[in-house]
């Protein structure tokens, strides 16, 4: 039998299973940027349509991502991800903001290449186009830029998984699903994975 998966607004009671699917997701991340329990509970007090989780067949929380609501200075984008979400708090998140920030997306391991990192892509559009926000925003960590930081600057990493040269774990997935690259964020989390960098991501919705 095929396993379905559906995807929820995240619930309090899930807060435990939630930081579970973080600490599983990103394991290379230092104890202070991780997102906890409490935390979760948190999120979705401030904004909880704005909280999924992926459940399985047998209710068990597979995957989950983390949203919220801001303005966006296109011409100064050079941020940290624990500035942003105000170390995990996520009390900066503004009910009258236009565009939406994708602070956060796990999925266990034993469930990834299955397109429910898509689903969750997807619920976030809906919910970007019920709200009339003007689209979607994120830090998208260049997880493969550590393997050839040595070798290339990483300018030129990113050119290279824009043009599909390069695959890049997390921002080539979210280039197929709409985004486009906007800028390099430099200094965005402490993971020496992605030698601490990011791209600077956006959709745009397009009933705006």
């Amino acid at each position: 039998m095929i396993e379905s998966f559906r995807v929820v607004n995240s619930q309090p009671e899930m807060a435990k299973q939630l930081e579970h699917i973080q600490r599983a997701s990103f394991p290379n991340l230092d104890e202070g940027s991780l997102i906890t329990a409490a935390h979760y509970q948190a999120h979705i007090a401030h904004f909880p349509e704005g909280q999924f989780a992926v459940l399985n067949d047998t209710g068990m929380v597979v995957a989950c991502s983390t949203d919220f609501r801001t303005t966006v200075d296109f011409a100064h984008y050079e941020h940290s991800y624990l500035d942003a979400v105000d170390h995990n708090w996520l009390t900066h998140h503004d009910p009258g903001g236009d565009w939406l920030y994708g602070a956060d997306i796990g999925v266990l391991p034993a469930y990834r290449r299955r397109g429910i990192a898509r689903m969750l892509y997807d619920a976030r559009q809906a919910l970007i186009r019920r709200l009339g926000l003007r689209g979607h925003v994120a830090g998208g960590l260049l997880a493969g830029y550590g393997q050839h930081k040595d070798r290339m600057s990483i300018e030129a990493y990113v050119d290279k998984v824009k043009t599909g040269e390069l695959f890049d774990p997390t921002v080539s997935v979210q280039l197929k699903v709409g985004f486009v690259i906007h800028g390099i964020i430099n200094h965005y989390v402490d993971d020496p994975s992605c030698d601490n960098k990011a791209a600077f991501i956006v959709w745009h919705n397009p009933d705006i």
